[in-house]
């Protein structure tokens, strides 16, 4: 098996600490020269000093490391992170030396400072001692390449210098190790203990945005949204998940000016409904992870199932009897049309009846979404005020742009933020690659999932036809994939074989009309899906 990135990473570090010492040939402050400064005593942004990556390779390699600091401070930023792996990622503990030296001149002068985080593989107490001797207000730790004793007693060593230790986290094991350091440290946890949760695989660097919302619930209360943060509306996003704060490199870096924008984005959002669905979600998604793999190992069809269209109780309930972790009630003027008064009471009908019903691993009741084409008629209102009043649990912009209202930014549409606090999610209909420039923009805007449908002109949705299997190839990017369009008991297997989706949303292939659910070909999807 080929070494990942991060095993690398680790390895070419321990090489050049045998070589060189724990500072890295680099001269370093016999004492600490300036005062302290808490790490995210308020939430905010952290924004990164960070020439290079593994993945991306150069990013900045000409930087200053102070200018660009001064930048991030100007913008209001929490803390600075500075970057002090070399090999990768072309840091140094120079750069963490002249960072902190700097931000102590703010203070002097009367000036906003930040906290200096020192962001590197660290392994070992003594470069604690280090971090501190340069001026670092805190260190990061990553579970993932410490044993439970090391990073207790790395921990430990951070508080007794009155510094923050930076838990990153993001596997179940991690998750058990941030345990095992918080019980260490007891009463002190609490003001020693930063929890960070990485959306990037440091093995792979591949980055997933709804990684974070699976283990927010599960983090203390301070607690870092890291990496995929491109944009303002991504800052929003993070911040809706309830997360104290963001940490911000590649984006910032390279176009620092972006600073004041991100930083603001954050501080002016918050944790809402929207943020509260992608939790839900992310939770549902790895428990029927967890629960398939148990049943079945080699299981590839094992996606998220919504069941779109509903306009009858008995199908309703019978697709959350046999598994479906969403329902749509479309909100549009097609034949498929549901009521206020139906949807109000199937919701308080399926959430009395199933509060902690366990299919297939995954508690709770489906996920009801209400879809709308429009979001100023009159059936887009109605959809959009059960949402607010929680009946629904988000509504599906279907092929039309989802607005700043839910976003906690500006739209797509230009709209500003409202005070109304509802979820939404984005369904984009492709029929021809240029159609994917708006699902790139969807991206931009802070969207972590985008549901892909096939295009038919006129036609909304519901009508039978897939989305060009060379177009999902050749357009769809690297996000988990959500597929709606003709999707049917006959050839589910075959596109959740090739496609792997994450999520697929079928509406006419189990009916016998528009609106009326089949209830022998919903049972022979669900029983494809889980064998």
């Amino acid at each position: 098996m080929s070494e990942d990135i991060l095993a690398k990473i680790v390895r070419m570090r321990r090489e050049d600490i045998e070589r060189l010492g724990l500072n890295f040939g680099i001269e370093i402050p016999e004492k600490r020269r300036r005062g302290h400064i808490e790490f995210l005593g308020t939430p905010g942004a952290i924004l990164e000093v960070k020439r290079a990556s593994p993945s991306k390779g150069d990013i900045a390699p000409d930087l200053d490391p102070v200018g660009l600091a001064g930048t991030y401070a100007d913008a209001h930023a929490q803390a600075v992170s500075v970057l002090t792996e070399g090999n990768f990622f072309k840091g140094s503990l120079r750069d963490l030396i002249a960072v902190a030296d700097s931000m102590e001149e703010r203070v002097k002068k009367g000036l906003h400072a930040c906290a200096v985080l020192r962001k590197d593989f660290l392994l070992f107490e003594d470069e604690i001692d280090i971090a501190y001797r340069c001026g670092a207000d805190a260190v990061l730790l990553i579970a993932r390449i410490l044993d439970d004793e090391q990073l207790i007693r790395m921990a430990k060593r951070a508080e007794h210098f009155d510094m923050q230790a930076f838990v990153e986290v993001r596997e179940a094991d991690d998750l058990r190790k941030l345990k095992a350091v918080t019980d260490a440290l007891g009463a002190a946890a609490a003001k020693t203990i930063v929890a960070g949760v990485n959306s990037r695989d440091l093995a792979t660097f591949h980055t997933d945005p709804l990684v974070p919302a699976t283990v927010r619930n599960r983090l203390p209360a301070k607690a870092v949204f890291e990496s995929g943060i491109h944009s303002a509306a991504d800052a929003a996003y993070a911040r809706s998940l309830g997360f104290t704060g963001i940490l911000v490199g590649e984006a910032v870096a390279k176009n620092p000016p972006l600073a004041k924008e991100v930083v603001g984005s954050f501080e002016a959002g918050r944790e809402n409904a929207r943020g509260k669905f992608w939790k839900k979600f992310a939770e549902r998604r790895d428990a029927k992870r967890e629960a398939c793999a148990t049943a079945s190992p080699s299981n590839a069809r094992c996606p998220l199932v919504k069941i779109c269209g509903i306009t009858r109780e008995e199908d309703g309930m019978l697709a959350a009897e046999l598994g479906a972790d969403m329902l749509g009630f479309v909100f549009s003027t097609t034949k498929r049309l549901t009521t206020e008064e139906f949807v109000r009471g199937f919701a308080a009908k399926i959430r009395l009846c199933h509060p902690e019903r366990s299919v297939n691993g995954v508690e709770g009741s489906p996920l009801l979404v209400g879809v709308i084409t429009d979001p100023e008629s009159v059936e887009g209102k109605t959809a959009i005020k059960l949402a607010q009043e929680g009946v629904l649990d988000a509504v599906q912009f279907h092929g039309v742009a989802t607005p700043g209202a839910c976003l906690g930014s500006q739209g797509l549409d230009g709209a500003k933020e409202t005070t109304s606090d509802f979820a939404c999610y984005a369904a984009a209909r492709v029929g021809e690659a240029s159609d994917f420039n708006y699902v790139t923009a969807l991206r931009t805007h802070g969207e972590p999932r985008i549901l892909l449908d096939a295009k038919v002109e006129g036609i909304p949705g519901g009508t039978g036809k897939t989305i060009p299997e060379s177009l999902l190839r050749e357009k769809a990017g690297d996000l988990p994939l959500w597929l709606a369009g003709g999707i049917n008991p006959e050839n589910v297997f075959t596109i959740c074989e090739k496609f792997h989706p994450e999520l697929i949303d079928v509406s006419s292939g189990v009916e016998d009309a528009p609106g009326i659910k089949n209830a022998e070909k919903l049972r022979k999807l669900f029983e494809i899906l889980q064998k």
